[in-house]
């Protein structure tokens, strides 16, 4: 018999990275992590940088556990890259996006760009984060002037593994520099922002094949190395077992990225004002989502106490009172790192509430008030594209904690789906299968995810509905309550 195929998943997180082995056998994909490794980000003089020579590190450490596998992809984050000259060498460690360098390059964007320009070429969601606003923050530097490449960090691993450089069009969509609509750069806006045309090389869609594993890394096989979907994002929406335009995709890790796949961005006044971003999926779907600060607090907080393991600090949520105080997840104070109980505490006080008590209470407040803006990015979703949601996926780690999936039922008084957790691996084992010409269209991927792995459901079981007065008062968000007319008409 034939061996099953098998591929390396080298999915890469803000935390930690691992290489995931999928093997393809009988319309199923089993899944088994092979090699774990820290994500340890590193402060230099001029800044907060990622460790990208540990993290090409760890993947090989990861391959050589391995053993025989026919194909490599990267996936990661988005936004964060590296700048390469005309022979593919690294310029400077790349910076992280939660390095302050974009203080005042958002508004220098929006002087030559207006938002609204802006938003309606590329579709994307204003934050500081964003590729354009770093790209901006390296003018004048040496960096910049030699560079050939503006590589995203999956890229960027894709060149050191196979020696090719190209930048795959799912993570390019989450630099706000690519056109929303055409799936091209938006060279347009490029030059009216002022930044070198050079940089923005050749894309290429998921499952591309790059090339062999470069001989010096020294590992038997010389397995091909494929652009898989890059952004981690666009790799999980592949693994999600949709049922159907009503189900919306919460994928849940350090960020929450919650919203719908369509057929087409939506680049309208009422997307640009709720702060939607479209980013680009496989087979050139849009993912009409918001990206919503996620299980980072908790994230900072333990490191911060340093006494406790993850499943103490869910246990303890679970135990602590209902009235716990609410914060906006995604206000600027939570965004760097540093000390994140104390930055809660201060925050609940600054609003007119008490301060958590405990390390249970604090962590209770961060998942109920990540419930609670779920609710609000929801309505803002439904209102822009006129779907009614009736069912919510949680996919990505997010849906390994049953107290956020529950709450998170409660509060969008709908029903979740949990699982996959290794939905970005699968995805991007999946793309990779498709690459080698195992797979053919989405739909089938999906079929492939869905049989792969079971959801757990939560439905909703407690009123909520005090809990998000609250914390629409401290947050002075808004929920819009309105059903669209044409969402009416689909309902009736």
């Amino acid at each position: 018999m034939p061996e099953a195929p098998r591929f390396a998943a080298a999915d890469l997180g803000a935390e930690s990275g691992r290489v995931v082995v999928g093997t393809l056998r009988d319309s199923r994909v089993e899944l088994h992590v092979v090699h774990r490794f820290a994500n340890r980000p590193v402060r230099l003089p001029d800044g907060l940088h990622w460790n990208a020579l540990g993290l090409l590190e760890g993947i090989l450490d990861g391959m050589r556990v391995a053993g025989r596998v026919d194909g490599v992809g990267v996936d990661a984050w988005g936004v964060d890259y590296g700048l390469v000259d005309g022979a593919g060498r690294l310029l400077g460690p790349p910076f992280h996006h939660l390095d302050d360098r974009t203080r005042a390059t958002v508004a220098r964007a929006f002087e030559r760009v207006p938002r609204a320009e802006l938003y309606a070429a590329t579709g994307i969601q204003t934050m500081p984060i964003n590729t354009v606003f770093q790209l901006l923050a390296d003018e004048g530097t040496p960096a910049l002037a030699a560079a050939a490449r503006v590589l995203l960090i999956p890229d960027l691993l894709g060149l050191w593994l196979s020696g090719v450089a190209a930048n795959e069009v799912t993570a390019a969509s989450t630099t706000g520099l690519l056109d929303a609509r055409t799936g091209a750069w938006a060279l347009e806006a490029i030059e009216r922002l002022g930044l070198p045309g050079r940089l923005f090389g050749d894309l290429v869609e998921p499952g591309t094949t790059l090339g062999p594993l470069l001989p010096e890394h020294d590992i038997a096989g010389a397995p091909l190395v494929r652009a898989v979907a890059g952004h981690d994002t666009a790799s999980a929406f592949a693994a999600a077992p949709v049922g159907g335009e009503d189900n919306a995709i919460l994928s849940s890790g350090t960020w929450s990225l919650l919203g719908l796949e369509l057929p087409e961005p939506v680049l309208g006044p009422d997307a640009a004002a709720a702060n939607l971003t479209n980013e680009r999926g496989v087979d050139a779907t849009t993912r009409l989502l918001k990206n919503v600060m996620g299980l980072w607090l908790v994230q900072e907080c333990r490191r911060a106490w340093g006494t406790h393991d993850y499943d103490e600090l869910h246990r303890l949520a679970a135990q602590a009172p209902d009235d716990v105080p609410l914060i906006d997840p995604d206000d600027e104070a939570f965004l760097a790192p540093g000390d994140m109980p104390a930055r809660i505490a201060a925050h609940c006080e600054r609003t007119g509430q008490r301060a958590p008590a405990t390390a249970g209470e604090t962590v209770r407040a961060i998942l109920l008030s990540l419930a609670c803006k779920y609710r609000v990015v929801l309505r803002s979703l439904e209102r822009v594209t006129g779907r009614r949601v009736r069912c919510v996926h949680v996919i990505g780690g997010g849906a390994r904690n049953a107290l956020l999936c529950q709450l998170t039922a409660d509060v969008l008084e709908l029903p979740v789906l949990a699982g996959p957790v290794e939905a970005t691996a699968l995805g991007n084992v999946l793309v990779q299968a498709r690459g080698a010409g195992l797979v053919g269209s989405l739909a089938q991927m999906r079929e492939i995810a869905s049989a792969s792995a079971r959801p757990e459901t939560f439905e909703p079981r407690a009123d909520r509905s005090g809990d998000l007065e609250r914390f629409l008062a401290v947050t002075g968000l808004a929920e819009h309550r309105t059903i669209p007319a044409a969402v009416k008409e689909k309902i009736a």
